[in-house]
């Protein structure tokens, strides 16, 4: 059965071509030789996985799966990348392993993050918090309403060392200088002591990955770290992100809803949609032959990739409710390959490939 938009057999359209992909960072496109690959080959154990993640909000009009059924590993110095719409359920993931889920409405129906031998989920309180802001931080998407504006920005960067590493403040001060400098804060001594109002957008992104740097931790989840900000500031925090990955050897979790960024930052990417992994595949793969629509949809979108002067490219309709139950494939009242079967059967997330997983019935039945 063809569908409208389909080429003469039936196949999906080519992806964009790779050269095309913005450079948002100016990093090239990360080849093979992934963590993720050295991992598999010697046989070490991830430093996070995640199995079968339910996060589902109880309000007064209804359930909403956020989260639904969602697992993927991570290994140590490796970069995932975690791309999709905006209620795709990439923010309430990372917060659901961060405990930072407001119950109620929020609440976690199943699962489990393994981190390190530690299931983050079903650990004690006492132990969560020994591992939050230690051992795994992260930087959120507003700097302004993630700082608190009345303390100034030296105290609010050395409260993780006085918690966790229980030293001395002048002690604390002292680090807390250096990862201002190493960060890229000019005249750091003087402005250390500053309020966050004082600081430019781009400064206060700084200090947030200052704090969140200044424990050494393991992995440090970016959860659109770059979204307010312009191109220009923009380069230099993935920079930054980037070079203090290198230097300190952790693993990092990036959110973002800009391919470009994807393609020369992360390892790894998943492609979330209404709660759920539509495809997960080494970048690489991912760029070159993406197999679910909804991720050669997304490729699609990218304004550099469209005909100068054509109309560009944007998936007709919205996401899903996701208060409703979803019957089928969640993507198809907005796919142009849907049929009838894909309606009333789930496609699950199953292998392409080795490394390469999908969650298209007809990408599966080879019919795309």
């Amino acid at each position: 059965m063809k569908t409208a938009g389909m080429g003469k057999a039936g196949k999906l359209p080519p992806p964009a071509p790779l050269r095309k992909l913005p450079r948002t960072a100016g990093f090239p496109l990360h080849n093979a030789c992934s963590p993720a690959r050295f991992a598999a080959l010697f046989g070490l154990m991830p430093l996070l996985k995640v199995t079968d993640l339910r996060t589902y909000f109880h309000t007064r009009t209804g359930v909403y799966r956020a989260v639904d059924g969602v697992g993927f590993h991570l290994e140590r110095g490796e970069t995932l990348g975690i791309v999709g719409e905006s209620g795709s359920g990439k923010s309430v993931t990372v917060h659901s392993l961060m405990g930072l889920i407001p119950r109620p409405p929020g609440r976690i129906e199943s699962g489990s993050a393994v981190f390190d031998g530690v299931d983050l989920l079903a650990c004690p309180p006492a132990a969560l918090r020994s591992i939050r802001g230690k051992r795994i931080s992260m930087i959120f998407q507003d700097p302004m309403t993630s700082l608190n504006p009345y303390l100034r920005v030296s105290d609010q960067l050395i409260e993780p060392l006085l918690i966790h590493e229980k030293i001395s403040k002048a002690a604390a001060l002292d680090r807390a200088l250096a990862m201002l400098e190493a960060v890229g804060i000019h005249d750091a001594a003087r402005r250390i002591h500053s309020y966050p109002h004082e600081f430019s957008g781009g400064m206060r992104q700084r200090v947030m990955i200052a704090m969140a740097l200044i424990t050494r931790p393991e992995l440090l989840i970016a959860d659109e770290p770059t979204t307010a900000l312009d191109v220009t500031v923009q380069a230099q925090i993935l920079e930054l992100i980037k070079k203090m990955q290198g230097e300190l050897g952790m693993a990092v979790i990036f959110i973002t809803h800009d391919l470009g960024v994807v393609s020369g930052l992360c390892d790894r990417v998943l492609v979330m949609y209404a709660g759920r992994i539509v495809e997960s595949a080494d970048t690489r793969t991912l760029f070159y032959h993406p197999k679910h629509p909804y991720t050669r949809a997304l490729q699609r979108s990218i304004p550099s990739t469209q005909p100068k002067g054509a109309e560009l490219f944007t998936i007709p309709g919205l996401p899903p409710d996701v208060s409703k139950p979803i019957a089928g494939c969640a993507f198809t009242p907005r796919c142009v390959y849907a049929t009838e079967f894909c309606k009333t059967r789930d496609p699950g997330l199953l292998p392409v490939a080795s490394g390469h997983d999908q969650a298209c019935l007809r990408v599966q039945a080879g019919e795309l």
